[in-house]
């Protein structure tokens, strides 16, 4: 069965119809996710930038790591992840030490005020989140559940990455 397509003529099938329908619902779901994480980062905005909040939320959520470990995570050049690590040295929100057992390594971890800066901007993010879901009814909040789990699988099996760590909340 084919439908029109409206302005672009033509005719699409249900299943496009119904795809069509999904993306749209999923793209303003995570708008209004989007809306939520910034809304999250806005207290600590004077603090940090949202590229060094990512930054720092990645290292607390692997505990520590080297910088090259660290830069393929962010997805970006090594000297680009450095630039954001010297700026959160600078902030005491990260530390920077040698690796005992190369010598030749720099460990990056976040340091306990880095930590809390994070988990302060999670812990509101996930409230948001808490409040939103609160207002489904339970039979829904199951289904929805079960769903985002089925598209992460997906998105997994696609190769598709987290561009953050799922732990977090972010």
């Amino acid at each position: 069965m084919t439908t029109p397509t409206g302005a672009g003529g033509g005719a699409r099938s249900s299943a496009d119809g119904e795809l069509d329908d999904f993306v749209t619902a999923v793209s303003a779901v995570s708008w209004l996710l989007v809306g939520i994480s910034t809304r999250s980062v806005e207290e600590v905005n004077e603090r940090v930038t949202l590229t060094q909040f990512r930054t720092l939320a990645v290292l607390a959520d692997r505990g520590q790591t080297n910088l090259s470990k660290l830069a393929a995570e962010l997805d970006v050049n090594a000297s680009t992840a450095m630039r954001v690590i010297d700026r959160l040295v600078a902030a005491d929100l990260v530390s920077r030490t040698e690796n005992p057992a190369t010598r030749r390594e720099v460990v990056l971890c976040p340091t306990p005020d880095g930590e809390r800066l994070v988990s302060d901007v999670v812990t509101k993010r996930r409230a948001a989140i808490a409040e939103l879901i609160r207002a489904l009814p339970a039979s829904e909040q199951a289904t929805l559940v079960s769903c985002l789990r089925s598209v992460t699988a997906a998105a997994e099996s696609a190769g598709m990455h987290p561009a953050a760590p799922a732990s977090l909340g972010w």
